[in-house]
């Protein structure tokens, strides 16, 4: 995501928010629920995501919340900050695009069979996965079924969250916060887990360079294998071996203290102890993905990029910016979007995208038209929406045209195969234009619209529940529910 100069700032006014409101209730007693079982203080105008409160069966981390990334803006794109799910960790996106047998994908190495004779006999393979992220914690998992509902049943077969990066106790996965995602992983064996590991702690605390050097140099000597093994453990435990780690994402930009430009060759030699203390690990499966920001940012993500060995799939997190900026653009961009395919193709990787979704240009359904038919063109693993605002199209009001497009063209979506080419077509006579995007009108499919209330208890999205403990709360006559996500709109 993009630098997240307003993260730091919003945490310490969720902490302040937090005292003044629950002193308020306290004072004046349990005030009226909000949904289920919820105190609601103040009444948010647009609906926004809400930060999720663990179940009891399973305590959140101690962070106050995962590092849940907003689009990087590049370093030369522009200067505002951009906006970052801090002032409610909500949704990232999660993606489309996994063949059948996810270890073997289409695309997964590049083309080396000859082309294929008039007579050659097309094969079998599924559909390429994607999903959204809709929510770090337990409330995300809920939501993936209401998401498939609204697209009319379409089959979202990946899950994504973010470890929280504030210390390394969190970095290795604290109990109780994965073991809803890895239940939502066993319940169907095509199903994938995506998850966010940072590479620091204090990850998004505004390091210096000088202190981000010596850090990658320690990681690089080995001084912090242990959190990734204590990691790759837990994981197995909850029998979630097979999950996809993004590590160390959009290091090519100025946001996160896990970032590469600082020192390259140490943050290589980084990536790589920490993959193979990973995999040092009896009964894991995991797979490595490797995923810069779109474009040039601070340094070219080239020069990140810590070999084969080590990197089983190439992502890019591509968000519709700067301002301006035409899709054809991102695409031909240095370090855009064909800059990935190629760089993966020649490395014999599978590419993904984890996060991608509008930004600094609106409600951009060319974007959102365009996006997708990239996506169903060269097949990724996998993709995740990053379904909050100002990026996603569910959980977000601020997008209605490109929510219609989005909801158009991936409802019905399952598991079912289509049909690919054995080998590929030959160059004389395409058989497309990849050029061209669907012209097909989106038209909205009756489908379950996003639920007003939460049937399951939840507070509404344009509230964020306060945990006071059960004391506390059985006074209140419920949870306390404030919008901390006031200052962002103004200011």
């Amino acid at each position: 995501m993009t630098p997240q100069q307003r993260r730091a700032r919003s945490r310490r006014l969720a902490v302040v928010a937090a005292a003044v409101a629950a002193s308020a209730a306290l004072a004046s007693g349990p005030g009226f629920a909000a949904g289920a079982g919820v105190v609601r203080v103040g009444d948010p105008p647009a609906p926004t995501p809400t930060v999720p409160v663990p179940a009891a069966s399973e305590p959140a981390p101690a962070a106050a919340e995962p590092a849940v990334p907003a689009p990087a803006t590049t370093a030369a794109a522009e200067a505002s900050p951009t906006p970052t799910p801090a002032e409610s960790p909500t949704p990232t996106p999660t993606p489309t695009g996994t063949p059948g047998t996810p270890t073997e994908p289409p695309g997964a190495s590049p083309a080396q069979t000859p082309a294929p004779s008039a007579s050659a006999s097309p094969t079998k393979a599924a559909a390429p996965a994607f999903g959204a992220y809709l929510d770090y914690g337990a409330r995300g998992v809920t939501r993936i079924a209401e998401l498939s509902a609204w697209l009319g049943g379409s089959d979202l077969r990946v899950g994504h969250t973010y470890l929280p990066g504030d210390r390394w106790h969190n970095i290795e996965g604290p109990a109780g916060f994965l073991d809803v995602w890895a239940n939502w992983r066993r319940e169907k064996d095509d199903r994938m887990l995506v998850l966010n590991v940072p590479m620091m702690e204090r990850n998004e605390e505004g390091v210096s360079d000088a202190e981000v050097r010596r850090l990658l140099k320690q990681g690089a000597d080995g001084e912090f294998d242990h959190h990734f093994t204590a990691l790759a453990e837990r994981l197995v435990a909850l029998k979630a071996p097979d999950t996809v780690i993004v590590l160390g994402w959009e290091m090519n930009g100025i946001t996160y203290t896990h970032r590469c430009g600082p020192d390259p060759e140490a943050w290589k030699k980084y990536w790589n102890r920490i993959v193979t203390a990973m995999r040092a690990v009896p009964g894991q499966e995991f797979r490595f993905d490797f995923t810069p920001t779109r474009g040039k940012d601070a340094v070219p993500w080239t020069e990140c990029y810590p070999g084969d060995d080590t990197v089983d799939i190439i992502g890019m997190d591509s968000y519709d910016q700067p301002t301006g900026l035409s899709f054809d653009e991102q695409v031909s961009e240095p370090y855009g979007l064909q800059a990935h395919v190629d760089f993966a193709k020649s490395h014999g990787k599978p590419i993904s995208y984890p996060e991608w979704g509008l930004f600094r240009n609106g409600d951009n359904s060319e974007y959102m038209r365009r996006m997708i038919a990239w996506m169903d063109e060269h097949r990724p693993l996998y993709n995740t929406l990053t379904d909050y605002c100002p990026h996603g199209v569910w959980q977000c009001g601020q997008n209605p045209r490109s929510s219609e497009v989005y909801r158009s063209l991936l409802s019905g979506r399952t598991d079912e195969p289509v049909t690919e080419p054995t080998t590929p077509a030959p160059t004389t006579d395409p058989s497309t234009d990849p050029t061209t995007p669907p012209v097909t009108e989106p038209t909205t499919p009756p489908a379950t619209e996003p639920p007003t209330t939460d049937p399951t208890g939840e507070p509404p999205v344009n509230c964020t529940p306060m945990d006071l403990g059960d004391w506390v709360e059985y006074w209140l006559g419920g949870k306390l529910c404030i919008r901390l996500d006031w200052w962002s709109r103004n200011g």
